[in-house]
């Protein structure tokens, strides 16, 4: 099946750099000193692209039955299911575990304004002060 027969782009890819970094982490831990030439890669690209499709295309299609419009997780799961992939489920429920628990415990990011804790007519007094004293530092130079 081709790109084309799932509404595709050819353009699609997968970062060469990081494809070949991950290649090499895998392969470093093989000691019979393979290597991986570079049009393997790109084949090895092709393969995961078009896998990527074929999960994403019929996990559209389980989200469409079901009236949604976001693709979710167990949309995914279906698919990798129907499409007999089912052995790779237990793994992406876990990366997606693991992603949930990130996103809970990431922490609401605050401005420097919020992290200072002055208020801002006390941050425009320091900056007045850091201003004044940039100026007097100037003038006395040589």
């Amino acid at each position: 099946m081709s790109d084309r027969e799932f509404g595709g782009n050819d353009d699609l890819s997968l970062p060469k750099a990081t494809v070949q970094k991950i290649i090499n982490e895998i392969l470093q831990g093989d000691d019979s000193g393979v290597s991986f030439a570079k049009d393997t890669r790109d084949l090895l690209i092709e393969c995961c692209v078009e896998f990527i499709t074929l999960i994403s295309s019929e996990a559209n299609e389980i989200a469409e039955k079901e009236a949604k419009k976001t693709i979710a997780c167990e949309h995914v799961k279906s698919a990798l299911e129907e499409l007999d992939f089912g052995d790779y489920v237990p793994a992406i429920l876990e990366v997606a575990a693991d992603y949930k628990k990130q996103q809970a415990s990431r922490e609401k990011k605050q401005s420097k304004l919020e992290q200072s804790g002055l208020t801002e007519e006390e941050l425009l007094q320091q900056q007045q002060e850091l201003f004044r004293l940039a100026t007097d530092k100037f003038n006395a130079a040589p």
